[in-house]
C-alpha cells in the first residue's frame, strides 16, 4: 500500500484512566452481575494466553478504520489491498505494535477468511512479527479451520477493511475490565460502548485492547471463501451469506470501539478472537450468559485516522 493521501486524522477525547474505570464499571454493572474495572500494571502479553509479539498495549495508543464494508458489499473489491507496515506510517507510529479485526488479503492466501492481526511491524532496526490467526471455513467438514498467517505467509497484506489498534507495544498502565453472568442483552464490547457514548455524550472517545473470554460460549460467523455470486443489499442476505458457529473458551479477542462516530463513516465497534483449540472468527455475544467470564485489558486511544474512506458507502453489514 503506498502512502494514502485520503488518510483523514481526528483527535480524540481522553480522560484519565481512574474516571474511566468509574464510568465503566457503573455501566458494565447494568449488563453483568458482577463487574469490576481498575487500573494495574499491563500484564505480559508475550506469556499465555495471549503470546503476543509485544508486552504491552501501552505507548501512543491510536485507532484506525481502513477501507470498509462497503469494499465488501454489495460487490467486493479484491483489489482492495493493504498493509500493516504501510498502515503504521500512515498513524505516524512506524514500528507500531497492531491488533483487531480485519479481512484477509485474498490475492495473498488465495481466499476470503477473517484476519486476527497481531502485528510488530517493521522499523529501522526492528524485523516484523507477524503473530496474527486467520478463520476460514473448511472445506472438507464446513467447520472453522483457524491457522496462523506466519505459518504459511510472510507479508503483511490485508484486504477489504479493517479496525486496528496501534501502540508501541510497551509495557504500562492499562484499564482492566472483569465481568461474570451477563444479565443484560449487550456483548461485553457494545456495553462497553454504550455507556462511554451515554457518560461523553459531547465527546468522541475510542478504545482498544484485547479481552479473554475464560469461561462459557460465544457466537461467531466467518465469511465464505468465496466471494458472494451476487450482490448482497441487505442485512438479511448478509446473514444468509456467513457462517455462524459457536464456539468454546478460553477465546483471546481483539477489539476496537468507537464512543461516537465523529463523521468518517466508522464501524463503530469490531472484534474478532483467536484461541489455542482451532477455533476463531468474528465475536458477537457471548452464548452462556449464566456461566460467562471476561478478563480484558484496554487503553483509550488518542486519535482516529481514516485510511480509504469508501465514496460511496451503506450501513448495511456492520454487526
Amino acid at each position: 500500500m503506498a502512502p494514502c493521501s485520503s488518510t483523514e486524522k481526528f483527535e480524540l477525547h481522553v480522560p484519565p484512566l481512574e474516571q474511566l474505570c468509574e464510568v465503566l464499571q457503573n455501566g458494565l454493572k447494568e449488563n453483568f452481575a458482577d463487574a469490576q474495572v481498575s487500573v494495574v500494571d499491563c500484564p505480559d502479553l508475550t506469556q499465555d494466553p495471549f503470546q503476543f509479539p509485544v508486552k504491552g498495549i501501552c505507548g501512543k495508543p491510536r485507532i484506525t478504520d481502513v477501507g470498509g464494508v462497503p469494499y465488501l458489499i454489495p460487490v467486493a473489491r479484491p483489489d482492495k489491498v493493504y498493509n500493516m507496515n504501510s498502515v503504521a506510517k500512515e498513524v505516524e507510529l512506524p514500528g507500531a505494535f497492531i491488533l483487531g479485526a480485519g479481512a484477509t488479503s485474498s490475492k495473498a492466501i488465495g481466499m476470503n477468511a477473517e484476519l486476527v492481526p497481531l502485528v510488530l511491524t517493521e522499523n529501522e532496526g526492528q524485523q516484523v512479527v507477524n503473530g496474527s490467526y486467520y478463520a476460514s471455513i473448511n472445506p472438507a467438514d464446513g467447520k472453522c479451520l483457524q491457522e496462523k498467517y506466519s505459518d504459511k505467509y510472510k507479508d503483511c497484506d490485508f484486504g477489504l477493511l479493517a479496525n486496528l489498534y496501534a501502540c508501541e507495544g510497551k509495557p504500562g498502565k492499562v484499564i482492566e475490565v472483569k465481568a461474570k453472568r451477563r444479565i443484560g442483552q449487550d456483548s461485553l464490547v457494545t456495553s462497553m460502548r454504550k455507556t462511554l457514548e451515554k457518560r461523553y455524550s459531547d465527546k468522541h472517545l475510542a478504545m482498544g485492547g484485547t479481552f479473554v473470554i475464560q469461561k462459557g460460549e460465544a457466537k461467531i460467523h466467518i465469511m465464505p471463501r468465496e466471494f458472494p455470486a451476487c450482490p448482497l443489499h441487505t442485512n438479511e442476505d448478509v446473514d444468509a451469506w456467513l457462517k455462524h458457529f459457536n464456539v468454546r473458551a478460553p477465546l483471546i479477542c481483539q477489539t476496537v470501539l468507537v464512543s461516537r462516530d465523529p463523521g468518517l463513516d466508522l464501524r463503530v465497534e469490531h472484534t474478532h478472537c483467536f484461541s489455542h483449540h482451532g477455533e476463531g472468527g468474528h465475536y458477537y455475544i457471548d452464548t452462556t450468559p449464566d456461566t460467562v467470564e471476561y478478563l480484558g485489558y484496554f487503553l483509550p486511544a488518542e486519535f482516529i485516522f481514516r485510511v480509504d474512506r469508501p465514496e460511496t458507502t451503506h450501513r448495511v453489514g456492520r454487526e
